[in-house]
């Protein structure tokens, strides 16, 4: 048997238009490890919030069932972000959302908290825009700048 020559590593494809367009799938598996399908490669839950953060559209399946699991792993990158640092959600928030499941209003209070998390993220897009028109494209909305903005402008919102 001759010596068989070792094979370069396999040069990843760039993405079809079909691909890019579909939600990168992460599929996990019984042990709790992610696993990355385009990139294959295990990934940390930090990983699946950097994808997030890289508006990246992702699917995370379980390995075993085929079942979507997304809301419940985005719910458990919240979840770690609320137990680390100054939490999003105060005490009250979260009571109140609470007793929205099951409520009339529960199908209403989704659509309206996503309109105006979409409002508030259209608004920061804007307040960006008009910065890099006066400072250049370099520039970057503060977070005291974006305090300021928003003491300014809470009273007309």
């Amino acid at each position: 048997m001759s010596p068989s020559k070792p094979t370069a590593p396999a040069k990843k494809k760039a993405p079809t238009a079909a691909e890019a367009d579909s939600p990168r799938v992460i599929k996990k598996y019984p042990n709790r490890r992610l696993y990355d399908t385009a990139t294959s490669s295990y990934i940390t839950l930090e990983d699946v919030k950097q994808l997030v953060l890289d508006h990246i559209d992702i699917q995370v399946t379980d390995a075993k069932t085929q079942e979507d699991i997304t809301r419940s792993v985005l719910l458990q990158i919240i979840l770690e972000e609320e137990s680390s640092g100054a939490p999003l959600f105060t005490y009250d928030v979260l009571t109140r959302l609470i007793r929205f499941y099951g409520n009339a209003m529960q199908g209403m209070m989704g659509k309206y908290l996503e309109s105006n998390i979409k409002a508030f993220t259209d608004m920061q897009a804007k307040l960006q825009d008009q910065v890099r028109s006066v400072y250049g494209e370099n520039a970057t909305v503060s977070q005291d700048l974006w305090a300021q903005f928003l003491n300014f402008q809470g009273p007309a919102m």
